[in-house]
């Protein structure tokens, strides 16, 4: 993994942590009720990187492969990249 800011590779992960309560923080998906949520049911673990050059903090979550499945999905054939971008060149017939 790189750093998004410098592009280095000396990242020290590490986790978020709640001072209140002493537990971690997590990823709550916006369709999950606080309901839910304040039970830990639902959310997703949340990990820190921290960059040893620029000090700049990045966050990933922890996707089950049945949240990849879920959100993966879409109606459809998705555009291409150019496509979306305006920049595909004609198709020649």
């Amino acid at each position: 993994m790189k750093c998004v800011a410098c592009g280095s590779t000396a990242l020290v992960e590490g986790t978020l942590m709640d001072n209140s309560s002493g537990g971690t923080s997590n990823f709550k998906p916006k369709q999950s009720s606080i309901w839910k949520s304040m039970f830990g049911v639902g959310t997703r673990e949340a990990r820190a990187y921290g960059c040893l050059h620029c000090h700049h903090l990045q966050l990933a979550v922890s996707f089950s492969e049945k949240d990849l499945e879920r959100y993966q999905e879409f109606e459809g054939q998705q555009p291409s990249i150019l496509e979306r971008l305006g920049t595909e060149p004609p198709l020649l017939e």
